[in-house]
């Protein structure tokens, strides 16, 4: 198993940047796609970005594609979602998420991945 700690959340202004972590404990991080995922209040999960085990291949959602960027560090067990140019619709929870890779794949459906962080409250106001 693997237990995910996301941290970097916060309150930000339109135009502004933060940069979320999810840090790793547990198997092998290089074992494990990992993926980036959303909720804001009375809305579902929502996909935000993937990331392939090696982090050679990465995919985004429409409404953040151009914004943020996916990367990861598998010698420091960490994810990172760097969000630049954020919105107030950007506001969430934002959750990292895991799941044992195969064949170096993409998964942007939540229900592919096993492990979940906590979550950390981004918040954009206008």
């Amino acid at each position: 198993q693997v237990q995910l700690v996301e941290s970097g959340g916060g309150l930000v202004q339109t135009g502004g940047s933060l940069r979320l972590s999810c840090a790793a404990s547990g198997r092998t991080f290089g074992d494990y796609a990992m993926g980036w995922f959303r909720q804001a209040p009375g809305k579902e999960r929502d996909f935000v970005a993937a990331i392939n085990w090696i982090g050679r291949s990465t995919y985004y959602a429409d409404s953040v594609k151009g914004r943020f960027t996916i990367s990861r560090e598998n010698a420091k067990n960490t994810l990172y979602l760097q969000m630049n140019s954020l919105k107030p619709e950007d506001t969430a929870v934002y959750y990292c998420a895991a799941r044992p890779a195969y064949f170096g794949g993409l998964y942007y459906k939540a229900e592919d991945y096993g492990y979940w962080g906590q979550g950390t409250q981004v918040t954009v106001s206008s």
